[in-house]
């Protein structure tokens, strides 16, 4: 099948990253299906698409429930035939250390991103495995790969990595290929709050990004076209870091090792050179 008439299944795009993953999606010919517990925000990515003359739906779902997700998949597979690409983005982050976090804010970051993911791929698989192709993506984080806090999200989201890979190995044979992408810090509206009461938060992240910056929802959906596309065709299994360099190594670590670090500003760039700021709303 062409790229140009696949449809993909995408959880939480009604803002953020999964809303950019749409509209690249979109641009390159795909159908798009939007699963979000917020419908509102699906059917605004969906009025965005369709202004543009894309072929899109919006459903109402929440991941954790394994009946909304199937109800979503089958409008979608209503709608316009089949699921080729599954790209499981729903997820949130809440607590932050293991003793300061409730059983039940620790099972929900669990809920949403991990068995999300399942429920996803419980009513999707099915379908790719019958017809012999499929591809599948998921959206984790560096916090899963690296010690960097939020430790119920950050064991969730490494809990994710590992589901990919194995559905890579297993299911590989079926024609299914499966990857995973870890953004590091992505300007999105999950970071409003914070910026509300401290306009400078993004500050102090840029001495540990190499390119000098914070990621854009675009860069991320840029990366996801590529391992969803055919020029990704013999890539499976794959972790792939969106992170502006950030788990490549520590230079201002090393510096302190060997005395050289000298106190002096970074250039604050926080997009994309001669970019504006991405709304994602």
């Amino acid at each position: 099948m062409s790229e140009r008439g696949r449809v993909a299944f995408i959880t939480g795009g009604g803002s953020g990253i999964g809303r950019a993953i749409a509209h690249r999606f979109a641009a390159e010919g795909v159908k798009i299906a939007i699963a979000d517990w917020n419908l509102a925000g699906a059917e605004e990515t969906v009025a965005q698409l369709e202004a543009k003359g894309y072929e899109a739906l919006a459903v109402q779902a929440d991941v954790r429930n394994g009946a909304d997700v199937q109800a979503a998949v089958d409008a979608a597979v209503a709608r316009f035939g089949q699921v080729d690409i599954l790209v499981s983005n729903a997820g949130l982050s809440d607590g932050l250390e293991i003793l300061t976090t409730e059983e039940d804010r620790w099972d929900r970051n669990f809920d949403i991103i991990v068995k999300g993911a399942y429920h996803c791929l419980h009513a999707i698989l099915p379908g790719m495995i019958a017809r012999g192709e499929g591809v599948v993506l998921t959206i984790g984080s560096v916090n899963g790969l690296y010690g960097i806090g939020e430790h119920a999200y950050s064991a969730a989201k490494a809990a994710l990595v590992s589901l990919t890979q194995n559905i890579a190995v297993r299911y590989g044979q079926d024609g299914i290929r499966a990857n995973c992408i870890c953004p590091g810090s992505i300007k999105t509206p999950i970071w409003d709050h914070q910026l509300e009461t401290d306009p400078h938060a993004f500050d102090n992240l840029l001495q540990w990004y190499p390119l000098g910056r914070v990621g854009t929802p675009e860069d991320v959906a840029n990366a996801a076209w590529f391992l969803c596309s055919d020029g990704a065709s013999w890539i499976s299994g794959v972790t792939l870091n969106v992170d502006g360099g950030l788990m490549a190594g520590n230079y201002p670590f090393s510096e302190d090792l060997s005395g050289k670090r000298q106190s002096r500003p970074r250039k604050q760039r926080y997009f994309p050179p001669d970019e504006p700021p991405a709304v994602n709303r």
